[in-house]
């Protein structure tokens, strides 16, 4: 679980940067809902990255 919990961050900013490669690629770049969802992705993933890891210590 503290394998999952350490990743959880890095996984979401992979996430969201995903879903803004997929709509650039697709062209899809004037829905502003995706495009919100994935930079919110982005930034809980970094702020999460960084108080998860602060707190966990193996």
């Amino acid at each position: 679980m503290k394998a999952f919990l350490k990743n959880l961050g890095l996984i979401l900013i992979i996430l969201g940067t995903v879903i803004l490669i997929a709509c650039s690629v697709t062209g899809n770049v004037n829905n502003n809902a995706i495009l919100l969802t994935a930079a919110a992705l982005v930034v809980v993933g970094v702020i999460s990255y960084i108080v998860i890891n602060k707190r966990i210590t193996d």
